[in-house]
C-alpha cells in the first residue's frame, strides 16, 4: 500500500490514516486506498473497529479540483466515490470518521458515510461546492439531511457555509466532541461501540420530514437564492437534490444527485468559478520575486488621513490585531474619523458580526495623533489623503522625515503616479501603492502598485501583509487608474455616452445589473461619489486626446453640485434612507444637453447597453495586459471580482470574453470602433488573440514566467 493511506492497530482498533498533502485531497489513487483499508480491517479477526483520521493538519479538504477540468476537457473519465462510500457504510466492523481542521465536500461525503463521527471541537465541516458552481456529486445531498434535517441540510448545500463541529454535534452530524489528543479519544469511542449496532446513513429517514413540512423549508431557500445567490446555478441545484431526499429512495435520490450535479460541472459557471479558485492562489506569484525573499516587519503602523478611507484602513489593521496610529490635521477632523470608526464597529456588534469585546480590543489598537512625533516607531505607512498630486507629496516628505529607515511608505492612493510621489522622498525603494476599495474594512481586494524603485523586500511584505489583513493582494504596474480604476473609466464612459445618445438612466442600470454585476455603473458613481471622478478628469484634463469624444452629462450633474448619495442628488434621487428613486429632472437635462451636442436621440436596447460596457471593460484590459500593467489576464479577472462588483459566475471580464469567443467581442468592437471613433480601437493583444482562434487564458500559459516578467520590465 503506498503513502496516500496507511494502516496501523492501536490494540483492537485499526487506525486508517489518509496522507496526501497539503489538505489531504481525494486524489486519484486514495479513494482505491480506503478501499483496500477498509477490506483489510474487515479481514483481520483481530480487529474490533476502525478509525478513519486525516495526517497533518486535516481531516480531508475535499476533492482533488483539478480533476473536475480534467474530467470537463474529457482528459480522465468521469469519477465518483460513492461506490466508495456504500463499500464503507456496508463494513462489517464499525468505521468511526475521527475529523480535525476541515472536512469539506468529498471529505464531509466521506466522513457521514462511517457508521459514527467524532471531532475536535474547532474542527469545521460542510459542503462548499456551490461555491465551484457545482454540488455534492457522492451522496452528499442524500445523506446530509439524514442526519441534520432537511431544514440545515438546505442552508449547507446550497449555501456553502462551513459549520463549526461544537454547532455540528447537537444538529447529529457529529457524534462525540473530542477534547485533547483526536487519536486516542476516538480510539477510545470506537472501542465502546465495538459491539454495539452500525447505523448506516444512508438507511436513516427519521429527519427527512413530510412532504407537507418540507415545501415551506424549499420555497423559502429558493426565494433566498434567488436574493443572495442572483443569476448562479448550483444553489438551485444544491435546493432540488436535497428535495430529492426527501420524496425518492437514497439510490433514486443518489441518481437525481449525479445528474444535476454533471449539468453543473459541464456549465460556463461551474468552469468560471473554478477559473476563479485557482486565480485567487495565482495571483500571489511574482515571476521575480523568489519566495525566500525577506519580508520587512510589520508589527506597528500609521495611517495617514481620517476620512472614510483613512478610517476604513485603520479598521483593517487593527482587527488583523495590528496596532496602528490614526492622524489627521485637527481635531475635529480626528474627532469625526474616530466616530465614523466607532459606528462601523457599532453596526457589525448590532448585525452580530463582532462580539463587543473584540470591538474593544480593536477601539484600544487605534490611536488618533495630530503629529508625527510617533511615526518613527511605526514599520509602515499608508497615506489616505485627498486625491491630488501635491498634497500627496507634501505628505511623503514629512513621512521621509519622520519615519525611520526601513518603514515601508504606502499610499492609497486609485489613479496617482507612484513614481512621482516616490521622488518626493529620499527612499524611493520603500514607497509603494497599496489601493484599498471602498469600504476599506469590507472589500478584499487590494492592488498594490510596482513603482520603478519599488524594492523586491517591499513588494513581498505587502503581498503577504494582504493575506494577515483577509485581503486578495494583486500586483498591478504604475500607469493612470493601474489596472482597475483603469479599465473602469472607458465602462462607465461607455455607461455615459448610453444615456446621452437616449437611454435611460434605470436602463442603462438594470442592463448591467441583470447581468450579474452587484450595482449598475451610474448607481455606483453616485455612491462613491460624482465629485471623486469629476475632480480626478480635472487633474489629468491635460492628458486627453484632441478630437475624441468625451462624455458631459456626469461633469454637468457635478456643475450643479450632484454629487450623488452624499447630496442626496446625482443620477438619482435619493430619501432619508438613501433609496433611490427615478429623477425626471436628469433624464429633462441630458436630453437638452444632448440636444445642444448634436448628439441623435435613439432607442437602446439592453443587448447594446451590455456589449458596449462590458466589452469597453475587455478591450482596455486586453492593453493592459499587453502593456504589462497586469502580469496576468486572471490578474484582471480577480481584481474585477473582488473590487469591482463583476458577477464571479462569469469568471471576470476577461474569462467571460473567452466564453463567448474572443473572435466574437473583436468583431463587436470593430463595430462600435466604425460607429462611435477612436475610444474603440481595438487593442493589438485582442486582434491577434481573435485571429488566430486564441483565448486570454491561452495567452496566460504561454506566457508563462519569462514572458511575464519581459512585459513587467518593460512596463
Amino acid at each position: 500500500m503506498n503513502d496516500f493511506v496507511k494502516i496501523s492497530k492501536d490494540n483492537d482498533v485499526a487506525v486508517i490514516t489518509i496522507d496526501n498533502p497539503p489538505v489531504n485531497a481525494l486524489s486519484p489513487g486514495v479513494p482505491e486506498r480506503i478501499w483496500a483499508a477498509i477490506d483489510e480491517v474487515n479481514a483481520d479477526h483481530a480487529i474490533r473497529a476502525a478509525v478513519v483520521i486525516g495526517a497533518g493538519r486535516t481531516f480531508v479538504a475535499g476533492a482533488d479540483i483539478k480533476e473536475f477540468g480534467k474530467m470537463t476537457s474529457g482528459a480522465s473519465p468521469r469519477r465518483t466515490l460513492l461506490p466508495l462510500l456504500l463499500h464503507i457504510e456496508d463494513s462489517g466492523k464499525p468505521v468511526v470518521m475521527a475529523i480535525h481542521g476541515t472536512a469539506f465536500g468529498g471529505g464531509l461525503e466521506l466522513a457521514m458515510a462511517g457508521h459514527y463521527r467524532v471531532a475536535a471541537p474547532t474542527a469545521q465541516v460542510g459542503q462548499p461546492e456551490v461555491k465551484l458552481g457545482i454540488i455534492p456529486g457522492a451522496g452528499g445531498t442524500q445523506r446530509l439531511p439524514r442526519l441534520v434535517g432537511v431544514a440545515k441540510a438546505v442552508e449547507m448545500c446550497a449555501e456553502g457555509k462551513p459549520v463549526l463541529a461544537r454547532d455540528a454535534a447537537p444538529l447529529g452530524l457529529i457524534d462525540r466532541l473530542i477534547e485533547g489528543d483526536l487519536l486516542s479519544g476516538a480510539g477510545a469511542f470506537a472501542r465502546e461501540i465495538a459491539d454495539k449496532p452500525m447505523p448506516k446513513t444512508r438507511e436513516r429517514t427519521e429527519k427527512l420530514g413530510t412532504i407537507a413540512d418540507n415545501g415551506a423549508i424549499f420555497s423559502a431557500a429558493r426565494d433566498a437564492a434567488h436574493k443572495k445567490q442572483r443569476g448562479m446555478k448550483a444553489p438551485l441545484a444544491a435546493i432540488e437534490a436535497v428535495e430529492a431526499a426527501t420524496r425518492l429512495s437514497f439510490e433514486a435520490g443518489c441518481e437525481a444527485e449525479r445528474e444535476l450535479f454533471t449539468d453543473c460541472l459541464f456549465s460556463d459557471q461551474s468552469k468560471a468559478l473554478i477559473h476563479v479558485f485557482f486565480g485567487e492562489r495565482e495571483v500571489g506569484k511574482i515571476p521575480d520575486i523568489p519566495k525566500d525573499t525577506p519580508l520587512m516587519p510589520v508589527n506597528r503602523v500609521a495611517v495617514v488621513g481620517s476620512g472614510t478611507m483613512g478610517g476604513g484602513i485603520a479598521m483593517v489593521f487593527a482587527n488583523a490585531g495590528i496596532p496602528v496610529l490614526l492622524k489627521d490635521v485637527d481635531q475635529p477632523a480626528l474627532d469625526l474619523g474616530m466616530g465614523k470608526i466607532r459606528k462601523n464597529y457599532a453596526s457589525s456588534v448590532q448585525r452580530g458580526r463582532f462580539t463587543q469585546e473584540f470591538v474593544d480590543e480593536r477601539l484600544w489598537l487605534i490611536t488618533p495623533v495630530l503629529t508625527y512625533d510617533a511615526f518613527s516607531d511605526v514599520d509602515m505607512v499608508v497615506e489616505a489623503v485627498f486625491e491630488g498630486m501635491a498634497l500627496k507629496k507634501s505628505v511623503f516628505a514629512d513621512l521621509d522625515r519622520a519615519c525611520k529607515r526601513g518603514a515601508i511608505l504606502a499610499s492609497n492612493t486609485s489613479t496617482l503616479n507612484i513614481d512621482e510621489i516616490g521622488a518626493a522622498t529620499s527612499r524611493p525603494e520603500a514607497v509603494i501603492g497599496t489601493h484599498f476599495f471602498s469600504p476599506a474594512n469590507v472589500m478584499r481586494l487590494l492592488e498594490i502598485v510596482r513603482g520603478k524603485k519599488s524594492s523586491k523586500e517591499a513588494i513581498a511584505t505587502c503581498m503577504q501583509l494582504s493575506r494577515k489583513l483577509g485581503k486578495i493582494g494583486v500586483l498591478v504596474g504604475n500607469c493612470r487608474g493601474f489596472v482597475g480604476n483603469r479599465m473602469f473609466g472607458p465602462y462607465r464612459r461607455e455607461a455615459q455616452f448610453l444615456v446621452e445618445e437616449g437611454a435611460d438612466v434605470e436602463a442603462v442600470d438594470k442592463a448591467l445589473f441583470d447581468f450579474g454585476n452587484a450595482m449598475g455603473p451610474l448607481a455606483t458613481g453616485d455612491l462613491a461619489g460624482l465629485d471623486v471622478g469629476w475632480r480626478i478628469r480635472q487633474e489629468y484634463r491635460h492628458l486627453e486626446k484632441p478630437g475624441i469624444r468625451q462624455p458631459f452629462a456626469e461633469n454637468r450633474l457635478c456643475e450643479l453640485g450632484r454629487y450623488g448619495q452624499k447630496t442626496m442628488k446625482g443620477w438619482y434621487r435619493y430619501d432619508e434612507n438613501r433609496r433611490a428613486s427615478t429623477d425626471p429632472e436628469v433624464a429633462a437635462l441630458v436630453r437638452k444637453w444632448s440636444a445642444e451636442a448634436g448628439i441623435l436621440q435613439r432607442q437602446i436596447s439592453a443587448a447594446e447597453i451590455v456589449d458596449r460596457c462590458i466589452y469597453a471593460l475587455v478591450n482596455e484590459g486586453a492593453r493592459i495586459l499587453e502593456e504589462g500593467y497586469a502580469l496576468r489576464a486572471v490578474d484582471i479577472d480577480i481584481i474585477y471580482l473582488n473590487g469591482y462588483g463583476f458577477p464571479a459566475y462569469r469568471g471576470g471580464p476577461m474569462w467571460h470574453a473567452d466564453t463567448v469567443g474572443l473572435h466574437n467581442v473583436y468583431q463587436r468592437v470593430c463595430e462600435f470602433h466604425q460607429l462611435h471613433g477612436e475610444a474603440w480601437a481595438p487593442a493589438p493583444l485582442l486582434k491577434r488573440l481573435a485571429e488566430a482562434g486564441k483565448t486570454f487564458a491561452e495567452f496566460d500559459k504561454e506566457q508563462g514566467a519569462a514572458g511575464l516578467l519581459e512585459r513587467t520590465n518593460s512596463a
